[in-house]
């Protein structure tokens, strides 16, 4: 028989060795972290009244009642019911008060038939399937322009549609269209314009038409009726044109007109004045004496004016009077142009 195998005793080497490794740390964590028993013990009990203060509140809180909410909610609903019945709506008078209008009366239709527009009515109209407004709209019409004459006219009515236009048309005893503007005579005689308008007729107007052929005339000496023959001239640029050029003390050249306020902005009217006039030449404009004028006659002048006026009576009554027109540029406000402008008007006696 084979004997039983016993284990080897290990070696007491190796225990030392794992002593040795282990022991330091051991020690050094019973002796920082190690309870004794009555520590543990201590720790035990510490624990356990922790626990029962944090509970304690929970088992000393009274029992609350348990709230049922089907009581106040009738209640809730019981005034709620009270306040709708209470409540009114709100009633505001209108504005605009609506206004009731009587009930129109049924007009019976009638078989159509040949009629005279002329001696219909209102209702003959609606009996003849016109809506009311429209025959209210046709009565008014022929009266205004003395009846119809032709059924052109009826058509163009404001508002008649084509079906109903062309349903009545055959019966209507009146021609399709008006006569020719220039065939249409009256018993006296007379074209419609005439009669209608006798004012303006052509023999008794008073106005004249303008030549077609007109020759030039003197800017400086033509009046206000001279002047309205030039086509596009009326009244008001005539009188305009006289007064500019009295004011001015005539004109030197025919560009001066585009000088005039109201001309500014009609360029054609003043191509059509210098097609028509010419300046003299042997005219002298009427002069003005700068040393000895006052100040209202200076600045009557249109190429004065106030400020240059104010500006040159100051200047000789401090420095004396003016000697020819090159002096008036010692004025600092006064510039070349201006200077030859003024050149023609001015006198220095």
């Amino acid at each position: 028989m084979t004997a039983p195998r016993t284990a080897r005793p290990k070696p007491a080497s190796s225990r030392a060795r794992k002593r040795t490794l282990f022991s330091p740390l051991q020690v050094a964590l019973r002796r920082h972290f190690g309870f004794s028993r009555r520590e543990t013990s201590g720790f035990i009990v510490l624990l356990l009244l922790m626990v029962l203060l944090l509970w304690l509140p929970e088992l000393l809180r009274p029992a609350l009642p348990q709230y049922n909410p089907v009581s106040d909610q009738a209640r809730l609903n019981a005034w709620a019911a009270e306040l709708a019945a209470q409540r009114q709506p709100r009633r505001y008078p209108s504005r605009y008060p609506r206004r009731e209008y009587a009930a129109r009366p049924t007009v019976p239709q009638v078989t159509l038939a040949p009629f005279n527009p002329n001696q219909l009515t209102e209702l003959d109209w609606q009996a003849r399937g016109l809506p009311a407004f429209i025959a209210r709209r046709l009565v008014h019409y022929r009266d205004v322009i003395g009846g119809f004459k032709a059924k052109e006219q009826i058509k163009r009515t404001y508002g008649l549609s084509d079906s109903l236009y062309s349903r009545l048309a055959p019966f209507m005893q009146l021609p399709e269209l008006l006569p020719a503007r220039g065939a249409r005579q009256y018993a006296n005689g007379t074209s419609g314009l005439d009669s209608r308008f006798p004012k303006y007729s052509a023999a008794t107007s008073g106005f004249t038409r303008k030549p077609t052929h007109l020759a030039a005339f003197d800017l400086n000496l033509a009046d206000t009726t001279q002047l309205m023959q030039i086509r596009g001239i009326g009244r008001g640029y005539a009188r305009r044109v006289v007064e500019y050029r009295q004011r001015l003390g005539g004109f030197t050249q025919e560009e001066q007109l585009g000088e005039i306020y109201s001309l500014r902005d009609a360029p054609d009217l003043v191509d059509s004045l210098r097609k028509y006039t010419f300046v003299g030449a042997a005219f002298a404009p009427s002069a003005v004496n700068i040393n000895t004028e006052p100040f209202e006659v200076l600045q009557a002048h249109p190429y004065i004016g106030k400020r240059l006026a104010r500006v040159v009576v100051a200047y000789r009554q401090q420095h004396g009077p003016f000697r020819q027109p090159a002096d008036l540029r010692q004025i600092r406000i006064i510039d070349e142009a201006t200077v030859e402008k003024l050149r023609p008007y001015l006198r220095f006696d």
